[in-house]
């Protein structure tokens, strides 16, 4: 059964970073190729990454591959600073920088792309959102909602607009171009989605609506069935149970 179309592709490159919206790419075994590959690790939680639940910020810096997809390694990183300086991916200067606006210190991580671990992603493969579930969002929150305050993978634009039909997905596959996902669980939000991903502004009334009227369910997950590319535009077939 179809139910809709894919209306857009974000991968995160570097973990609480912005990501970067692709036409198309490679779901792979762990997820959107190189999706949370790169990370900064926090020396002063030993075992922990630096994310935007410490340092609210990171979400203003753009990371983007540059160059094309490679399954041995990836290309390189651009990231663009919130005052629009641009550093690349290992340079000293972008985690000194980090260091003192965070009065962190940190270190680099990165995975390689054939493997990289459901530690950096954190609960599952692929995080999924369908715009009708945000416009009623929308409707409870009594305001504009930023799909990017959600970080989600895939935005799925549904042909029948019934807001948090996702949910009845569970348990069931979805194939996307050459992808198929199993629907997992909700996704449980925390204080991340009351960042403003243009100001950094924290507003906790969207987070306190998301808990009030939906349980604090947002989004669902899914894992990888079986990899392939994907596309914008690419059909959503929802398949009979596995």
């Amino acid at each position: 059964m179809i139910v809709g179309e894919l209306k857009e592709i974000v991968r995160h490159p570097v973990k609480s970073f912005r990501g970067e919206s692709v036409q198309n790419t490679t779901i792979e075994s762990y997820g959107l190729y190189g999706d949370r590959s790169h990370a900064f690790l926090d020396q002063t939680r030993p075992g922990y990454f630096l994310t935007a639940t410490q340092f609210p910020a990171m979400i203003g810096y753009c990371a983007e591959f540059i160059g094309q997809e490679n399954p041995n390694e990836f290309p390189a990183i651009q990231i663009t600073t919130p005052d629009g300086k641009t550093y690349l991916w290992g340079d000293k200067e972008l985690t000194l920088e980090l260091e003192e606006r965070s009065g962190r210190t940190i270190s680099t991580i990165q995975y390689d792309p054939k493997e990289v671990p459901l530690g950096a992603i954190e609960e599952e493969h692929v995080l999924l959102t369908t715009d009708a579930s945000l416009a009623q969002l929308e409707k409870l929150w009594g305001g504009k909602v930023d799909n990017r305050r959600f970080r989600p993978n895939l935005l799925i634009s549904l042909d029948k607009p019934v807001p948090f039909v996702e949910e009845s997905w569970f348990g069931k596959r979805l194939q996307i171009g050459e992808a198929e996902l199993e629907v997992k669980r909700h996704c449980e939000r925390c204080m991340i989605i009351t960042i403003n991903p243009d100001t950094y502004v924290q507003d906790s009334s969207l987070l306190k609506t998301v808990v009030q009227e939906r349980q604090n369910h947002f989004g669902v997950y899914a894992s990888v069935i079986k990899p392939g590319k994907i596309n914008v535009g690419d059909k959503i077939h929802v398949l009979d149970h596995l």
